[in-house]
């Protein structure tokens, strides 16, 4: 499928690996030039090489914390003009309600929801102004199902869609679509360290925590990177412009839910 975005341009957040290389590399297949970002410039400048190398697209590296003010200062600074927007940050640590204070939710906040209004709120005047924009924000399956562990996820996430609900209707007279993804399991370096987590706490090999978890899933398996880079890229596409403000969960079949 032509998805009609050859010649966008587009920044990917934390895409040197995991769920936002995906996006960066479906993107990059359609045609679209990049600017990824993540911490560590050694992965960063890999990925950069092996887009360009396999895409024939442009793709400037910025290695820069998103979450931090001159960071994003940074990477807005060497994006230029953008027609599509992916935000995307690690989650925060899993533990329990009693583990965490003000700081860790303060952590929290920062990097799942007010980093991704703070791109937002600079990237979406100028796509407004041209007539066309597209926002995938990268949250979790938890705002659909909280996942009891992962409490400062649960709430800065929820927060983020909170936003979107109302911003994305504010916005798409304007031409620019804003949405989220919701992934559940995929096999990333994130679920790694979770399912390292729970064989540490119970004592068991980790493929048997991992095993344990993909059983529990209707598709009997985790997803992948490339499938999840599909769906955002089919969401920045020219055919995605009546999905608005919408909540999309890539967890097959995980979350038990009728709506």
């Amino acid at each position: 499928m032509d998805l009609g975005i050859r010649g966008k341009r587009a920044l990917v957040c934390a895409s040197s690996k995991g769920l936002g290389r995906g996006c960066a590399e479906a993107l990059a297949e359609a045609g679209v030039d990049l600017v990824i970002n993540a911490r560590s410039p050694g992965p960063l400048e890999e990925t950069a090489k092996a887009l360009r190398d396999r895409y024939q697209v442009q793709v400037t590296a910025v290695a820069a914390d998103i979450t931090s003010d001159a960071g994003r200062a940074e990477v807005l600074a060497a994006a230029g003009t953008l027609d599509i927007l992916v935000t995307n940050a690690g989650g925060p640590p899993p533990g329990l309600w009693s583990d965490w204070g003000r700081e860790d939710f303060i952590a929290a906040l920062d990097a799942n929801m007010l980093t991704p209004i703070a791109l937002m709120t600079a990237v979406m005047p100028g796509m407004a102004e041209r007539g066309w924009g597209r926002v995938v924000n990268i949250t979790s399956q938890s705002v659909k199902a909280p996942i009891p562990q992962l409490g400062l996820s649960n709430a800065a996430r929820t927060g983020l869609t909170g936003y979107v609900a109302g911003t994305a209707r504010q916005v798409a007279p304007m031409g620019v679509i804003v949405n989220n993804l919701l992934p559940g399991i995929h096999a990333t370096d994130r679920a790694d360290a979770l399912d390292g987590g729970v064989a540490k706490a119970e004592g068991i090999p980790i493929e048997e925590a991992r095993a344990r978890r993909a059983a529990a899933i209707p598709a009997r398996r985790y997803g992948t990177a490339a499938e999840f880079g599909a769906m955002c890229a089919y969401l920045c596409s020219q055919n995605a412009g009546f999905i608005v403000g919408q909540n999309i969960l890539l967890d097959g079949g995980a979350t038990n839910a009728t709506l």
